[in-house]
């Protein structure tokens, strides 16, 4: 799969019969996937299918999952009593030669308080199970619907780390082809420190200075730091198009990044240099600022 990015928002919404629902999910940046779920009552026996779901497609970001649920309009049905009707009917036999024979009126026995009840009709097991599947699929459209977002920011993402990575190789060339890297000028400046060594003080040993400054010109050398700012970049460019999550794989190279340009900072001897090593640095913080964003 793609490059994603960690933040993202999706919501997903519809009815089963008198039911309505809708689920929403939010996603920021997290260092490994921490879901939390908000369920109504009653409905808590999604949590187990959020997570697992949720778990098969993100592997980082903090998110936030929460399901709403109405009951449009409520329905009633009537209840009778059966034992409290035939208690009635059985009185009106008894009483069959004192009390008007009149056969019993429906508004009568409405009338006559625990004969008949009013209640919300309950779902039955087949409207229940209806229910739970369109919630369940619903939830499955919020989260491709999170996907797709993600995918889409993560791809806008890439092609800013591209440039990033571009700028990184372009400044290590720029250092690498500085005049002051070449062997003439290196000899030059060697030769230079060691001639105003010699006038300061007529003691000093000039193959020596000569011994200490080849040292010292080798130990300020760049050829290292370029060579590993290359395998960084080729390395962050595999990262870059790799189908899996290189978040915190291009965090650790970012750190890596950092390390050569502080290096060739305090080794820097010419001012062009040191200028295109300021300018690695932050480009590198700018890439590592964009990292986090990434899965």
């Amino acid at each position: 799969m793609p490059l994603q990015s960690m933040t993202g928002f999706a919501r997903s919404e519809g009815t089963s019969g008198r039911c309505r629902w809708s689920w929403e999910l939010r996603s920021v940046n997290g260092k490994g996937l921490d879901l939390r779920i908000r369920l109504p009552q009653g409905f808590e026996h999604f949590e187990p299918e959020v997570r697992q779901k949720a778990a098969a497609v993100f592997s980082r970001g903090n998110m936030q999952i929460g399901l709403s649920v109405s009951i449009a309009e409520p329905q009633v049905q009537p209840v009778v009593n059966q034992a409290a009707l035939s208690a009635i009917l059985a009185l009106r036999e008894q009483l069959s030669g004192v009390v008007d024979p009149a056969p019993l009126r429906l508004d009568t026995l409405l009338g006559v308080r625990g004969v008949v009840d009013f209640r919300e009709a309950e779902e039955s097991e087949a409207e229940r199970q209806r229910r739970d599947e369109d919630i369940a699929g619903g939830l499955d459209a919020a989260i491709d619907r999170l996907l797709s977002m993600r995918l889409g920011e993560g791809e806008a993402l890439r092609q800013v780390l591209g440039r990033q990575v571009d700028r990184i190789a372009d400044l290590a060339a720029t250092i690498e082809a500085d005049p002051s890297r070449s062997v003439e000028a290196i000899a030059e400046r060697v030769a230079g420190q060691v001639q105003m060594l010699l006038q300061g003080s007529n003691g000093l040993d000039r193959d020596r200075l000569y011994q200490e400054a080849v040292l010292l010109a080798t130990k300020a050398d760049l050829r290292e730091e370029i060579d590993r700012l290359a395998a960084h970049v080729g390395a962050a460019e595999d990262l870059l198009a790799a189908d899996h999550p290189v978040g915190r794989k291009l965090d650790f190279l970012a750190q890596e990044f950092n390390r050569e340009a502080n290096t060739i900072c305090s080794k820097s001897n010419a001012a062009a240099v040191t200028a295109a090593g300021i300018e690695l640095k932050v480009v590198i913080d700018q890439f590592r600022e964009q990292i986090q964003n990434l899965e």
